[in-house]
């Protein structure tokens, strides 16, 4: 491990030069990102590492709930560098109003997450504005505004199991895995709150992409057990036990993700490419470390990692045929690998087999699925070779234009960086089959039909590929008339076209970034998008409901707030059920 203690102190572009990283054509195709899963360097996980070291204080100063569990709770957060407030609300709603959709208006559970103590003034203020959502208004002094809703398979049935003196059924819980699921959790700057700027710069406990975001998912998370606890004890105080911990750290939060999420990728081609360049870096680190001898003992620990994602993928529940096919073909390829890690470590620990070679084999044989599989698990092996990585996640998302370029040196950086954009033929009617728009009534992101839908007159630039491709043709009719002119005396003939120039100079010098794919073909999978994104949140148990929108769930298997300050293993990727703390 010699190289690497030198490497983690040198320049970070010196050991980007020095490492096998994988080129963006590879990477970036939108199946590859489709098929990526969480990481050490996933946003939740080292939130909960973060949680776990600095041993956060968290408690509730007020518990305030009915009989039925309405009422007003707030837990007061000791992290490292400050105090927080998360305030939450529970409401009486009716079924007939229950719906997980962003149009919705009301919710079972209404929070956020706020700097400081809040005094009773603050309380009452969001009392009249947090219930409301989109509808109200917050000032800068909460950080993250949310929402929530029961699952009406497991929440009553857990309750019901409770207050009858038993503990649920491990496999009832399964099918579903949350007691509740959040349908938003806004941030940076929206409807009046905190911008990025502010909490990077001022709350260094939440200064890491989307932290108080996880973090207030994470505190709904613990709340839904205490809700479930107090409901269950209210219901039957002589007969009542509570949740087993074993199966409380199997309970994750729901999420539904939609279209609102993918416009993210394509508006932060700096963002996207810092977060695949580390994640692609402790890719690297590992390979190489795997070039100088793998010990028997990274074998057997690989072999169980292996036979816990199949397990993992043979728990997930979904009506989703591609998605059971997927998990079946990958199951069935882990499989392969495992046996012939079981029959071959020996032999590869004499031979000096390398990492390498394994993912090399995987791209051959095996499908992009269980490649992505497997590159996360070599990930996991090395934890002293990664975690540093996680302070390099955010990047300002500044895009400029460099006026004084020669037009020919522009032409020539979109040949070499863009030809899979110029390589798509954009006169095919399907590759030109889809736009993207806003709802009128939420401003949500929606995918149109061309020529079909009403709205392309008002499609969001998300086209990049066709972008660039307008952008290229332009420049060489330019060229053709104008010899030797530069990229200002293009833009002055072509205004329109300074957007997408200003991000070709700025991606230029960019490993990963723009997604290598068609945004607007007929038959374009935005799943891939949100797949993509959610890998980096952390999420697990992908169920596509449609290629339009994705069920996961969010710290399904993380720590509990009563496990801070106690030894801790990482190891709660790929959740399975647990073996303890069952009923009968």
């Amino acid at each position: 491990m010699h190289l690497f203690a030198q490497t983690a102190s040198a320049d970070a572009s010196s050991e980007i030069a020095a490492l096998p990283l994988r080129p963006a054509s590879q990477v970036m195709q939108l199946s590859r990102l489709g098929s990526f899963h969480q990481s050490r360097l996933s946003f939740m996980r080292t939130l909960v590492r973060r949680m776990m070291r600095e041993n956060w204080k968290i408690h509730s100063p007020v518990f305030d709930l009915d009989g039925e569990g309405y009422g007003t709770v707030i837990y007061e957060v000791q992290a490292k560098h400050g105090v927080y407030s998360f305030v939450l609300f529970s409401h009486y709603l009716d079924p007939e109003n229950r719906n997980d959709r962003v149009i919705a208006n009301q919710w079972d559970l209404t929070m956020a997450l706020c700097e400081g103590r809040v005094d009773a003034a603050q309380v009452e203020f969001l009392r009249n504005n947090v219930p409301k959502q989109e509808a109200g208004r917050v000032d800068s002094r909460v950080f993250v505004l949310s929402r929530a809703n029961r699952s009406g398979r497991t929440f009553e049935y857990v309750v019901d199991e409770l207050s009858q003196g038993r503990q649920p059924n491990i496999d009832v819980i399964a099918e579903v895995g949350y007691l509740y699921r959040t349908t938003a959790a806004y941030g940076s700057g929206k409807l009046g709150m905190a911008d990025w700027e502010k909490v990077r710069t001022k709350y260094q406990d939440f200064a890491r992409p989307f932290a108080a975001e996880m973090f207030t998912c994470f505190m709904l998370r613990h709340f839904s057990f205490q809700h479930a606890d107090y409901l269950a004890a209210k219901r039957a105080p002589n007969t009542a036990v509570t949740l087993d911990d074993n199966i409380k750290r199997y309970f994750g939060i729901g999420n539904s993700t939609g279209l609102g999420m993918a416009p993210f990728l394509i508006n932060h081609p700096l963002l996207i490419n810092q977060w695949i360049q580390q994640r692609e870096t402790a890719l690297a680190r590992v390979i190489m470390a795997g070039d100088q001898g793998i010990e028997l003992e990274m074998i057997e620990r690989l072999k169980v990692a292996a036979t816990r994602v199949i397990q993992h993928l043979g728990e997930i529940v979904t009506g989703d045929e591609r998605q059971n096919t997927s998990n079946a073909n990958t199951r069935a390829e882990l499989k392969v690998l495992s046996s012939w890690l079981a029959d071959q470590g020996a032999n590869m620990v004499s031979g000096g087999y390398s990492w390498a070679e394994l993912v090399a084999y995987a791209e051959t044989n095996w499908r992009v699925e269980t490649q992505e599989v497997i590159n996360t698990m070599l990930i996991e092996l090395y934890p002293e070779l990664v975690d540093d990585l996680e302070d390099q996640m955010d990047v300002s998302e500044e895009q400029h234009l460099v006026p004084q370029m020669p037009v020919a040196d522009l032409m020539a950086l979109i040949e070499d960086k863009y030809d899979w954009a110029l390589a798509i033929d954009f006169t095919r009617p399907e590759a030109q089959g889809s736009f993207w728009y806003r709802s009128e009534e939420k401003m949500e992101p929606r995918l149109g039909q061309t020529h079909v839908d009403l709205g392309m007159d008002k499609q969001m630039p998300l086209a990049i590929g066709r972008m660039v491709r307008e952008c290229y043709d332009q420049l060489c009719d330019f060229s053709d008339q104008n010899l030797n002119q530069n990229v200002a005396h293009f833009i002055l003939s072509n205004p329109a076209q300074s957007g997408i120039v200003s991000r070709i100079q700025t991606m230029g010098s960019a490993l990963y970034g723009d997604i290598r794919e068609n945004l607007v073909h007929s038959d374009v999978l935005p799943i891939h998008l949100l797949r993509c994104k959610l890998s980096f949140f952390g999420v697990s148990k992908f169920d596509p409901r449609s290629r339009l929108w994705v069920r996961n769930t969010m710290f399904q298997g993380a720590p509990l707030v009563s496990d801070f300050g106690k030894p801790f293993f990482d190891d709660w990727q790929f959740p399975i059920k647990p073996t303890t703390g069952v009923s009968d």
